[in-house]
């Protein structure tokens, strides 16, 4: 019957609204369809032409998601026509606005945002009329429309670096959704917010908004919504440098938008993907990636294809033996097609990409005329274009043999780099903007090495490495949702182990608990602030400091491993022949004193592993001492390593046997801690952490030499209360067993009795102990990031401002342990320096005691 079709259409219209407001484009693309058919056996009314038109331009919409824009005009035009069918004037500007706001939203989403701003700014500038000439006239309908309309137009403003116009209308939207109960809206202000604040430069905030933008839809939406707002917090996280994070991220998003067949989704996804990749050096994966997008987004009639493209063009180019004038050509070609749809940034960045390639293949005067013709950065370029725009200076000048120009260019980049690092959070944020500056830190310690200076080269390597230690840490503001997050994560760990034991399935739990720990590092970026940044240690002061100590820095450059040594005064440099040995020697020996850990080997078995661990030994003392030694004779060291260095227990080496040895992460973390206030308590304390064979025996001795000491263990040693007897104290021993975490490095942790104490934890200290002592497996470990910005247990508390940590990078026995620390603390009671106690410990057994003095000796 003709009324009941009617009917019939509004509800399969109203059922695939439902699927559409999901994102699940596919079911509504269907229920839309059938949702015609019914309409077109109903007889012609007003309000059969209105359900006509809603069906219509949100199905075109559908199209253009998922089929791209040719399928999706049509239908919007004969939606305009069906419109134009409506004798009421206020319905007929309604029903135009809507579809106004689905097309200028396609638009948008197909990489047109100025033209997307167009179809958005008609039916705001008619609604806000009427709101103030006839207010009692702007029901819900009205007002939700204005403020979803000012919403997107925003975010196009935003695409477009129009950061002034988009807040505006996002604050005017917050306004809306107060006065008119719009509660449903919060999530995608906060979202467009997020969007704005990272279009703009202001990265932390971006980040912060993202954060809560997926908080709030996580409670409620559906995982296609969030994989779409991750994809835009990936793109923030790759500003700040966060490639391996991202990389996570996207692998997981993708296969929820391929169920849910969001083509422009999986295109945007496989284009930062690709960009994660080519910020790893991952460039086959780069190149293939951003292919993958390319042909989806041209496929769909999408502008953004040119994203994916200039992705792929720097990866082929930074794989390209020989530069051809069709690939400065290609480079061109693509600056012309970004900056004519608006694309200006990455149009930029595609003219610095033609220069660098004319400089590599000898056209220094064409690459410094593209140069010239550039404009200079905007305050909203990204960080990473305005570090290839310094790269390429840097070359330029490099290549007409002005080393000082070139050098000068390196500086500048990096001291742009810095000033945004000053503006971030947590730990993990600030040494992950390292990746920017690789290439130039490898070109600027490549022209110090040259330069046979050795004091230029001190300059450098404290200029460019180990920045997350620069920072004056400041006191801490509690961030209770942060607490709440790392103790779901001590729970769930708790319950997964639980569940192993009693052989029953875990991958629920491990899903729960990866979520989880990352939504609390997520937190952890904002949950602490760092102070200002230290001044760059200077030589004088250094030299100052060390007395009759040595210092050696550790660089590799070009393939090589060098050492700038200090001592006696004197800077001098050695170059100590192929890195990619010492640095192997060291992997093969932390492999092997993990081996040896274990309490009751059979000695034919420990016998073969410490010959192995002693011949790696003797390599790196080859490699890495023995050429040093006619320039620091018998003195103690400061070792400031690199890459797979960090895991060297130095005392294992045969010349530095009995030697102490302090391993800090540049001479400016050394010289801070070094120089840092000394405690005005005296407060010790003990902690037993659960299931250690010999921890009874070793606190009960520990406590004889300590005698006013707090001795946590039972069911007293729980998280909470080591972490508040942590906060103040001089001295704290912790007798547990520990884990690094890689890829988590803030949860790397110690397991207590309740569960794990984590190294996010300690950013809640407000006054950091002074000496700690880890009586426990691979916490001296560390995530090594470029730049040498290292991150681990032992790392978080030298960042937050203990001066001394003895840790182990590898797995130590329970006995060798206690045996170890009984020895180390009978030394330091008797007045001995903290280096000084642990190269006696050592002494006595070094392959099965392989542990480190960190930070200040």
């Amino acid at each position: 019957m003709p009324a009941r079709a009617l009917d019939r259409a509004r509800e399969l219209y109203e059922t695939g609204w439902a699927e559409y407001a999901k994102y699940s484009f596919p079911p509504a693309i269907r229920l839309f369809k059938r949702a015609l058919a019914h309409a077109d056996r109903a007889p012609a009314s007003p309000v059969l032409a209105e359900l006509r038109a809603r069906i219509m331009y949100t199905l075109a919409r559908c199209y253009g998601e998922t089929q791209g824009s040719d399928a999706a005009v049509e239908l919007f035009d004969l939606a305009a026509r069906e419109i134009e069918l409506i004798d009421d004037p206020r319905r007929r500007v309604l029903l135009k606005g809507s579809a106004d706001y689905q097309r200028g939203g396609m638009i948008m989403r197909l990489g047109e945002p100025e033209r997307a701003v167009h179809w958005f700014s008609p039916f705001i500038k008619f609604a806000e009329d009427e709101m103030r000439t006839s207010p009692e006239q702007f029901d819900f309908e009205w007002v939700s429309l204005l403020a979803n309309s000012l919403t997107v137009r925003a975010l196009s403003n935003a695409a477009i670096r129009r950061p002034e116009l988009a807040i505006a209308d996002l604050e005017r939207v917050t306004v809306l959704s107060r006065e008119h109960g719009l509660d449903q809206l919060y999530p995608f202000t906060v979202q467009a917010l997020a969007n704005t604040y990272k279009q703009s430069g202001n990265l932390p905030e971006a980040l912060r908004r993202y954060e809560e933008a997926e908080r709030i839809f996580g409670a409620s939406e559906s995982p296609t919504i969030i994989a779409s707002i991750q994809l835009m917090h990936a793109e923030a996280m790759l500003m700040v440098g966060m490639s391996d994070d991202v990389g996570r991220m996207l692998d997981e998003a993708l296969p929820v938008l391929r169920k849910d067949k969001i083509s422009q989704d999986i295109a945007e996804v496989e284009m930062y993907r690709a960009s994660a990749a080519l910020l790893d050096e991952q460039f086959d994966l780069a190149r293939r990636m951003a292919k993958a997008s390319m042909r989806k987004l041209e496929k769909r009639g999408s502008t953004w294809w040119m994203m994916a493209a200039l992705i792929e063009l720097w990866a082929h180019s930074m794989q390209a033996k020989r530069v051809t004038n069709a690939l400065v050509q290609k480079a061109l070609t693509l600056s012309g097609h970004l900056s004519a749809n608006h694309l200006l940034d990455e149009a930029w960045l595609a003219r610095v990409l033609a220069a660098r390639l004319e400089v590599r293949r000898g056209r220094l005067e064409e690459g410094e005329e593209l140069l010239r013709q550039l404009p200079s950065p905007r305050a909203v370029t990204p960080l990473d274009h305005r570090m290839q725009r310094r790269l390429v200076l840097a070359e330029l000048a490099l290549a007409k043999g002005d080393r000082r120009t070139a050098l000068l260019h390196a500086r500048k980049g990096l001291d742009e780099l810095g000033l945004v690092r000053d503006q971030l959070g947590g730990l993990e944020l600030v040494s992950a903007t390292a990746v920017h500056s690789r290439e130039l830190r490898e070109l600027a310690i490549r022209l110090a090495l040259e330069s046979n200076n050795a004091r230029q080269v001190f300059v450098w390597l404290e200029r460019t490495r180990a920045q997350a230690y620069r920072y004056e840490p400041l006191e801490h503001v509690e961030n209770a949702e942060l607490a709440e997050h790392i103790a779901e994560v001590r729970g769930l760990g708790r319950e997964l182990m639980r569940a192993g034991l009693d052989g029953r399935p875990t991958a629920e739990l491990r899903t729960k608990l990866v979520k989880a720990q990352r939504e609390a590092n997520r937190l952890g970026w904002h949950a602490q602030r760092w102070g200002r940044p230290r001044p760059m240690a200077g030589l004088s002061e250094v030299i100052a400091e060390l007395g009759e100590r040595a210092m050696v820095s550790f660089v590799v450059s070009g393939g090589g491993m060098v050492a700038v040594v200090i001592a006696g005064g004197q800077v001098r440099m050695v170059r100590l022949g192929v890195a990619k040995d010492a640095l192997e020697s060291a992997q093969k020996l932390h492999f092997d004193l993990n081996a040896l850990a274990p309490d009751y080997l059979q000695p034919p078995l420990a016998q073969v592993i410490e010959a192995s661990a002693r011949k790696q030994a003797d390599a790196l003392d080859t490699l890495l001492i023995k050429p040093l030694i006619h320039l620091i004779g018998e003195r103690e060291l400061v070792v400031v390593p690199t890459g797979t260095l960090y895991a060297v227990p130095w005392g294992v080496i045969p010349s530095l046997h009995g030697r102490p040895v302090v391993t800090a992460p540049s001479a400016t973390a050394w010289l801070a801690a070094a120089q840092s206030d000394k405690p005005k308590t005296d407060k010790v304390l003990l902690v037993r952490g659960p299931s250690l064979q010999f921890a009874d025996g070793e606190l009960d001795r520990l406590a004889a030499h300590h005698v006013r000491a707090t001795v946590l263990s039972g069911e007293d040693a729980t998280a909470a209360e080591v972490l508040a007897h942590l906060d103040g104290a001089d001295l704290v021993h912790v007798a547990a067993h520990g884990e690094h975490e890689n890829e988590n490095a803030l949860f790397s942790r110690l397991e207590l009795v309740d569960g794990p104490l984590f190294a996010h934890e300690l950013g809640r200290l407000r006054t950091p102990p002074a000496h700690v002592v880890l009586a426990a497996c691979s916490l001296a470990l560390n995530r090594i990031r470029p730049g040498d910005e290292a991150l681990g247990f032992a790392g978080a508390m030298l960042a937050g401002g203990t001066r001394t940590v003895v840790a182990a990078a590898s797995k130590v026995g329970d006995e060798a342990s206690a045996a170890a620390m009984a020895d180390y603390h009978r030394a330091l009671v008797a007045g001995a320096a903290p280096a000084v106690a642990l190269a006696e410990a050592m002494a006595k057994d070094p392959f099965r005691r392989p542990f480190l003095c960190l930070g200040s000796g």
